[in-house]
């Protein structure tokens, strides 16, 4: 522990991390997880003690602001989609009333159809 928080580690990659911790011992990671909580305790406040933030809290804030950055992004997409489908919805309002009103004029303007009968002997 001493030596990773000193910067000079032997066995591992110096890393501020239990696996790091477990490597510097000599240990397995599970023994420093599941059998020494409290090393790994003590090991993880004493780096925060030093001002400094163990790899895997600063991996952590890393990946938590990156899913911020992305998450602002969606609501700010979300809110262009909302206001396109407002303004679709709105021109087709506007077509289907256009629609609807030039049917009636049609309706309106329409003769009655009468059938023409083909005159016998006459080829059309």
């Amino acid at each position: 522990m001493d030596r990773l928080l000193a910067g000079t580690p032997l066995r591992s990659d110096g890393a501020l991390t239990v696996l790091a911790l477990a490597a510097e011992a000599d240990v397995k990671r599970h023994v420093l997880t599941h059998r020494h909580t409290d090393l790994k305790d003590e090991f993880y406040a004493r780096v925060r003690a030093q001002g400094q933030v163990p790899d895997s809290e600063r991996k952590l804030r890393e990946e938590l602001k990156k899913t911020k950055e992305r998450l602002a992004e969606v609501i700010e997409e979300n809110r262009r989609q909302r206001e396109e489908i407002e303004m679709f919805a709105r021109v087709v309002n506007v077509l289907s009333v256009e629609n609807y009103q030039l049917r009636g004029r049609l309706d309106l303007k329409r003769a009655p159809v009468v059938a023409i009968r083909p005159v016998p002997g006459h080829d059309s």
